[in-house]
């Protein structure tokens, strides 16, 4: 395979403050430290600070998460009566936040806020406490683009999975350059039955913790979740999943500056990022296999397929479509609150990107079954961008 071409940003990540809190600072002291372990505490000079900052705050969230079990262990005892959870699944920069924001207009749903995800161990004793101590710590956009921030925002209960020990393939972020090129914890059925059983136990946990702070029907976003349909299924019987897809040449570099943003802000490494590449391929590769395996295990009224296209094109009438297909309730009540929210995407901007002929031969190549499947093109490459490519490749 070709050597890949120097990667270009067309905006600059949002700056991000060294003060600013990372994902592992809500982490508890042994599962900072097994992470720490598995990578031989290789990290940059330039990041020894920031160890020493998380090493101390997870010492805080041990000590947190043991007073909140003490105070909550009567009412986590019980296994709460919550409906079962709404999946929002899809690739990383399809739309999967775009569609969670959206269903957290409707009140008859909740998420995992960014705090509750960030201290899932102890968040139901110190929030909301903490979180309006922290709040000047989080900067206002995320890095990668310009959707807000904050500890009440909407957020992937993925980061709580990880920061309470079950596999991830967020756990990459801490460590990139001693990470594998591969995925793991993406699909589950890869994992020895051990530490699918220590993941199984902790989604369990997480949703419990969620329904004694809020009993309404959870919506759970995260791209992840996409490879694994079938565990989620087998689990909660009852689930929902909504399924959003993109256009797979925007997809591919739109991911590698999310992933870029993140190993710069949240690494104890320095990323050179030679490997991303090919993480970025195969994840894609891996996520989208476990799905189609899963597909025939989902009754039809329980998965639905959204393009992002078509979503930004008419949000109303598509969320339309998604609560008569998902049957999630009486759309009719949520169609002002849609339609004023559709108003105000008008003014939404995303990130617009130069094809390069070498990415979008290897995105036709490799994730040929996904254009296939859901329609979508090659783009025409220009002369000049093709003497651009040669010129790099």
């Amino acid at each position: 395979m070709p050597q890949p071409a120097p990667h270009r940003q067309e905006k600059k990540f949002h700056s991000y403050p060294w003060w600013s809190p990372r994902f592992w600072h809500g982490m508890p002291l042994g599962v900072w430290l097994t992470l720490v372990a598995q990578h031989r505490a290789r990290a940059a000079f330039s990041r020894w600070g920031l160890m020493a900052t998380v090493t101390a705050a997870a010492a805080f969230n041990s000590l947190a998460e043991s007073f909140s079990e003490a105070r909550f262990r009567r009412r986590l005892r019980k296994q709460p009566a919550t409906p079962a959870p709404v999946f929002i699944i899809g690739h990383w920069r399809s739309g999967t936040t775009l569609l969670h924001e959206m269903l957290m207009h409707d009140d008859s749903f909740c998420c995992p806020t960014t705090y509750q995800c960030f201290a899932p161990g102890h968040f139901l004793l110190t929030d909301p406490l903490l979180p309006s101590i922290l709040q000047w710590l989080i900067p206002s956009k995320r890095p990668m683009d310009d959707v807000a921030t904050g500890w009440s925002r909407p957020q992937e209960d993925e980061f709580a999975l990880a920061n309470m020990g079950a596999p991830s393939p967020y756990r990459r972020m801490a460590f990139p350059n001693s990470s594998s090129n591969q995925p793991e914890g993406l699909d589950l059925s890869l994992l020895p039955t051990t530490e699918v059983a220590v993941w199984q136990r902790t989604m369990r946990r997480f949703l419990r913790l969620l329904a004694v702070r809020d009993p309404r029907r959870p919506v759970l976003k995260s791209p992840p979740h996409t490879a694994r349909m079938g565990m989620l299924l087998e689990m909660f019987p009852d689930a929902r999943f909504l399924h959003v897809v993109r256009d797979p040449f925007v997809v591919f570099p739109s991911t590698m500056r999310l992933w870029r943003s993140l190993h710069a802000v949240q690494s104890m490494q320095v990323d050179a990022g030679d490997r991303l590449e090919e993480y970025v391929f195969a994840a894609f590769e891996e996520m989208y296999a476990a799905f189609e395996r899963d597909r025939s295990l989902v009754p039809a009224d329980r998965l639905y397929e959204i393009r992002y296209e078509d979503l930004v094109a008419d949000p109303v009438a598509r969320m339309q479509d998604v609560y008569e297909k998902l049957s999630l309730g009486d759309f009719q009540r949520m169609r002002m609150p849609f339609t004023q929210l559709a108003t105000s995407m008008k003014h939404y901007r995303t990130n617009t990107y130069q094809n390069d002929p070498r990415i979008v031969a290897e995105v036709s190549r490799r994730w040929k079954p996904f254009l296939d499947r859901y329609g979508y093109c090659v783009p025409v490459v220009s002369n000049a961008s093709e003497r651009l490519g040669n010129a790099r490749g």
